[in-house]
């Protein structure tokens, strides 16, 4: 779109890209049922069936790629293009009565208190030991994140969540308004390429990280979360109960360790 630039130099028009927020719904039904409608999310467009795969796993309402027949657009009128909304079928009924909350997420953490954290801990298994990160690794993937970041370097508003291997190797990457979003992306590709628990790789954000991304990534395993800004209260909760290394404020040369930091080798 054509934006007014206003500087010393007075006031001149170019054109600007702005990056595309959308409401997503995701729905899901099993064998004979009309689809349910789960949650309605604010996302940038793209990657969607990976986006409503990877939260309907990461939020405990499938268990398995197994339970995924398909997960695609639908058009609710022969000869309209699909719209936003994705339709998840599954090889097992879904039972809609057991959404316990009306899942309508922003761009930040929607839930909290000490509930949740209970539910988290009962649905959630320790993460497995994982790897040791030299300190050298871990200070390497902010500027591996940002220069695959393409979006954000027309746009300037999007967030990234990255998944690295143990030698700092950028996986995959996923952009999106909402960082746990981007996250529901990577969760939902690993689940469909049968990767999961994801128990050997690290799981960069850009941003701060909250209780909901430490929700998805135990729910997928991921033993390391680093984040460039801090962490919440809760999310650092969630790490040390279920063991995973959370490591904020990753810039430059040094991070903060917030817990279980026997997996970050500070000599190489």
């Amino acid at each position: 779109m054509t934006v007014v630039v206003m500087g010393p130099e007075g006031a001149r028009e170019r054109d600007d890209w702005i990056v595309a927020e959308e409401p997503l719904e995701i729905r899901a039904g099993g064998p004979g049922q009309k689809a349910t409608s789960v949650a309605v999310t604010m996302r940038t467009p793209g990657a969607d069936p990976e986006l409503a795969v990877g939260f309907l796993y990461t939020e405990g309402l499938i268990a398995s790629c197994a339970e995924v027949v398909t997960a695609k657009p639908l058009n609710e009128r022969p000869g309209r293009a699909a719209c936003n909304i994705i339709e998840v079928a599954l090889s097992r009924p879904f039972d809609g009565s057991a959404l316990k909350r009306n899942f309508f997420a922003t761009s930040s953490c929607g839930v909290c208190g000490k509930a949740t954290l209970e539910q988290v801990a009962v649905r959630c298994a320790p993460v497995e030991a994982g790897p040791v990160i030299g300190r050298s690794v871990l200070i390497s993937l902010p500027e591996v994140l940002r220069g695959a970041q393409t979006v954000f370097d027309r746009t300037g508003g999007l967030h990234a969540a990255g998944l690295f291997d143990a030698d700092g190797r950028l996986l995959a990457l996923r952009e999106d308004v909402g960082r746990h979003n981007a996250v529901d992306k990577l969760v939902g590709r690993a689940l469909l390429d049968g990767l999961l628990p994801l128990s050997g790789r690290i799981l960069l954000v850009s941003g701060r990280t909250s209780f909901e991304i430490l929700q998805k990534a135990a729910v997928a395993g991921v033993p390391i979360v680093c984040a460039v800004s801090a962490p919440s209260t809760l999310a650092v909760s969630v790490a040390e109960r279920l063991g995973i290394t959370l490591v904020g404020f990753l810039r430059g040369a040094s991070f903060n360790v917030y817990t279980h930091a026997d997996r970050i080798d500070p000599r190489r």
